[in-house]
Order: structure tokens, then sequence, then C-alpha cells
């Protein structure tokens, strides 16, 4: 690997280089074909992103494509709602870049994956503290990546956009994984929206502080643009 065989456009109303800490970093969207669970992620990724690698790339991915391959999204109708989802969805803030886990079916996922009672305590312990300005404690007690949970939004492409979702399994052996795939390339597996950012798993090496602030823009684009992916490279 040497030179970027390629250089894609930004995905429109998105810049293609960011500047942090006096220094430039180009993000270069991906385009991919629709992933669905019997698709193998490391396959994708490989045969995405293979032509574009550079010696100093770093491979970004959604956390999404790669529940998805996991077979953690599934149709929203096809969840069933307990009661205490129905009960406990009622106090979760509701906002405007997702549903998260404020529907009853995103609680439903919430409480098979992290289990009712973690559910429960941290509500019991989070909620009263909301009330006084400290937010945000609820998705650390529980844990689980729970925060990465969300639910249908029209803006995604079909089918996904009538999908819940779990978050990945194991994102930091995954994104291993497809490193070793990539010939040692840095990997990220990370969960950007326009609100905030969060690395959910990287390769060794990665400077996980470093990914997280070129993605303060949200580069990636998951509806017809299908560019899950974006390879990161310093351009000054």
């Amino acid at each position: 690997m040497n030179e970027l065989t390629s250089t894609p456009s930004p995905n429109e109303g998105k810049r293609l280089v960011i500047e942090v800490d006096g220094k430039k970093y180009a993000r270069y969207p991906i385009k991919t074909r629709v992933v669905t669970d019997q698709d193998d992620i490391i396959e994708v990724i490989k045969d995405a992103v293979e032509s574009h690698l550079s010696d100093d790339a770093v491979v970004v991915i959604t956390e999404k494509i790669v529940a998805i391959s996991q077979g953690r999204a599934f149709p929203v109708d096809q969840i069933k709602p307990s009661f205490w989802a129905k009960f406990v969805s009622k106090f979760v803030s509701k906002h405007s870049w997702g549903i998260g886990i404020g529907s009853p079916e995103t609680m439903e996922l919430a409480i098979r994956e992290a289990g009712l009672w973690r559910i429960l305590a941290a509500g019991l312990i989070a909620f009263p503290l909301r009330l006084i300005g400290i937010k945000g404690l609820f998705y650390v007690l529980v844990g689980k990546n729970v925060n990465a949970i969300d639910g249908p939004t029209p803006y995604t492409i079909p089918p996904y956009n009538r999908y819940a979702k779990l978050p990945p399994k194991d994102p930091e052996n995954v994104a291993k994984q497809i490193s070793t795939a990539l010939s040692g390339a840095k990997v990220v597996i990370i969960d950007a929206n326009d609100f905030g950012q969060r690395i959910l798993g990287a390769s060794n090496g990665v400077d996980r502080s470093l990914i997280r602030r070129t993605f303060t823009d949200n580069p990636l684009g998951q509806e017809s643009q299908q560019t899950p992916i974006a390879i990161v490279k310093r351009v000054d």
C-alpha cells in the first residue's frame, strides 16, 4: 500500500477535509452494496476498501452494517414488546436524530441485551439525577453498548428504515479481524450521527480520540449514498 489509488467524492452537504489540532484529514466515503445478515462483514469491507488503501489510512466503519451482518437487526413489526418494555420506554428522552431505546420495541431489545434488572436498576438511579441536570448516567450503568440500539428511521436505506437493531457483538474483536484481513490496516467501528460519536471497537494502534474528532460532522451516508465506510487519511 502506498498512495490512495482513487479519491471518492464527499457526500452531498459534507466536507471532504476536516482540521483537527491544526492538521488536515480527508474522510473518503466508500460505497458498498446493501449489507444483509447473509454477508460476511470481513469480505464486504475487503471488497469495498482494498483498492483505496494507503499506508497511513484508517478504515472507519459504521456499527450499523456490522450489526446487520451479525443478524442483530429485526423488522420492527416482528418485535413483541413486554409490559416492562412498554412501561420503561415512556421515561426515555426522545431525540431528533433517532429513536434510541425510546420506543417499546427498542426497549425490548435493550432488555434482551442487558437484562431487565440491570435496566430497572439503572433507571431507578439515573432518572432522579436527570431531574437535577445529571444526564447520561443510565447508559453508563447499563453498559453493553445499549446506547447504540436504534429503531427505524425514514432516512435509512430500505429495508432497514423499518428495522430496529442491537449494537454489534464484540466490535473490538471484529475490528481486529478486519484489520488482519486488510494486512494490518487500522480499523475502527464507530457509532456516529450529527450529534455525537462513539468508538465501539478499534484495532491496535488507532488513536481513538483523533478518529472521533474527525467524525464530528458525520461524513458517512446510510441513505441512497450507501457509504457506510470511510477511509481517513492525513492530507496536509
